[in-house]
């Protein structure tokens, strides 16, 4: 069996490695436009920053090396141009121009994706850059190490931008972020989540303005200012991380089925010819839960799609891909953020009864060095209670918290499933009862009625209007509020009406809760919980 892969990043060379485990008599030739394979694209913002050291880190294997590894061919510097899938044969263009054509009885797409480039004037400046391969990261590390750079901007505040506004920071440069989107992040984080992170990546001195769309670029042959639709913002150097574009344009005219340039696959990784098959950030696959298609571009589906697509090919009995839940993960100036599964609007649009809650808890033991609260907001399905998704930030190790939401999603718990689980605890790991689990017990205390709440997004726009907010933190934290200590409340309160419409608020909303439960015991009626108290409403301080 004759096997083509064109691309050797991720995708390709997974399908190569274990395509030939799985069939050591194949004949397998992996194709690729660039000089190198198998390198580590996620690593290199920090690859810029200095954080990976040594370049060659980035690299899990040569040509060679992996050649000899795997028993793989490859044939790098060579850009496949044409398909006949007729004839079962690629047209390809070597260095020198000269055209050469392979055949295949399995055909691989693993040609990825490239950073999108924008059309505007001023767009071939010096010192505009892109991170999407290595020779990006080595030009744009050289400018940063010269020590010239003071001012930058990054265009685009999705992963990519946001890691890379993070380790260009990170060097002394005083770095902005800016994004058309209402919010960073709009694929990830829902509204009010995003807006927190904005807070935080300011304080840290990345300035995010969301709202503004790139108009262009001026300067003498070298980039000065960033034209936007608001202003001009003075720039040394500039990184473009609009997203990326499917490298499929050459298969415009294969018959292939695509969607916005992204390659149609079934289960097995199979495009709508049953001898050719696409994976990594050139194919779209499906949502896990809602069954939609969804496009994933990232390192861990082009590896798990790359093997399953050579077992597939070696004639394997596999249970079909089941699909993405958006997983991610990332670390940001001061902040971590995770998340995977439905947001909250695209768990409505597919039809869910919505709840949410949005739950604060101590990464690891309060007295343990280093404690820092998670802030969690789990989305799930009112009528079956299953969990549909999860966003944390926090300092700590959010991907703890994001990989057993996955685990528990993957599988169709629902939280009932998950409200006893033996997690693990030790003061320097996490807190007795785990902050995962504290969410959901705030959750089901959510759904039974016997935590009434008003949501930061419910406060944010305006649905506090009408209702006394009343401090109920350890000692009084919001000037000009109403403090109620809950130690002293064994009755009446003075001067809370019994219908009155009391926002209980206190740091995490622990307290603001048992102060709720313990005001219903004495008849007041019409109580509400802040959901993640003052630690996320952070504008309640500020006021």
């Amino acid at each position: 069996m004759k096997v083509i892969i064109v691309g050797g990043v991720a995708a390709g060379t997974k399908v190569a490695a274990k395509l030939k485990r799985e069939a050591p008599d194949a004949d397998v030739t992996i194709i690729t436009k660039s000089s190198d394979i198998s390198y580590a694209g996620c690593g290199l913002p920090y690859y810029v920053s200095g954080v990976i050291a040594d370049r060659s880190k980035l690299f899990v294997n040569t040509p060679e090396s992996f050649s000899a590894l795997t028993g793989s061919r490859v044939i790098t510097n060579t850009e496949v141009t044409g398909l006949d899938r007729a004839e079962k044969k690629v047209t390809a263009k070597s260095p020198d121009g000269q055209i050469a054509e392979y055949e295949y009885d399995k055909l691989v797409l693993a040609v990825g994706a490239s950073p999108i480039a924008p059309s505007c004037p001023g767009i071939n400046l010096e010192n505009i850059f892109y991170l999407g391969a290595p020779s990006d990261a080595d030009a744009l590390k050289a400018v940063l190490d010269s020590g010239e750079v003071k001012r930058a901007v990054i265009v685009g505040a999705g992963l990519i931008g946001l890691e890379a506004a993070e380790n260009i920071s990170a060097k002394g440069v005083r770095t902005t972020v800016i994004d058309i989107a209402p919010h960073i992040l709009p694929n990830l984080l829902d509204s009010e989540m995003a807006d927190y992170v904005e807070g935080i990546l300011a304080d840290e001195g990345v300035m995010p303005f969301t709202g503004v769309g790139l108009t262009g670029f001026t300067g003498e042959g070298k980039l000065e200012k960033v034209e936007t639709t608001k202003r001009a913002i003075k720039a040394d150097i500039a990184v473009l991380a609009l997203g990326f574009r499917p490298n499929t344009a050459f298969l415009a005219d294969s018959g292939l089925e695509m969607i916005k340039g992204t390659l149609v696959v079934d289960g097995n990784m199979r495009t709508n010819d049953p001898d050719i098959y696409a994976c990594g950030d050139c194919a779209i696959v499906t949502n896990r839960i809602t069954g939609a298609r969804r496009w994933s571009a990232m390192g861990s589906t082009a590896n798990i799609c790359g093997r399953l697509a050579a077992k597939s090919i070696a004639g394997k009995d596999i249970l079909p891909y089941p699909g993405v839940l958006g997983t991610a993960v990332a670390r940001l100036p001061g902040i971590n953020i995770g998340r995977t599964g439905l947001g909250e609007k695209e768990a409505r649009d597919a039809g869910f009864d919505v709840e949410t809650v949005i739950a604060v808890s101590d990464d690891k033991a309060h007295y343990y060095p280093g404690s820092n609260p998670f802030i969690m907001k789990l989305i799930c399905d009112k009528a079956s209670h299953k969990l549909l998704g999860i966003q944390v930030l926090g300092k700590g190790a959010v991907d703890k918290i994001t990989d057993i939401a996955v685990t528990a999603i993957s599988l169709g718990a629902c939280l009932e499933d998950l409200q006893y689980c033996d997690y693990a605890y030790a003061p320097p790991f996490s807190t007795a009862i785990h902050p995962f689990e504290t969410a959901v017990n705030i959750m089901l205390n959510k759904l039974c009625g016997d935590y009434v709440t008003m949501t930061p997004a419910e406060f944010n726009d305006g649905k506090a209007e009408g209702w006394r907010i009343i401090d109920t933190s350890q000692i009084p934290a919001l000037n000009g509020e109403t403090y109620v200590d809950l130690t002293q409340v064994n009755g009446d309160v003075p001067g809370l009406g019994k219908d009155e419409k009391l926002l209980l608020v206190c740091n995490k909303g622990r307290r603001a809760y048992m102060l709720q439960n313990r005001l219903k015991h004495f008849g007041y009626t019409n109580t509400k919980v802040l959901e993640g108290g003052t630690t996320f409403n952070r504008s309640l301080l500020e006021d």
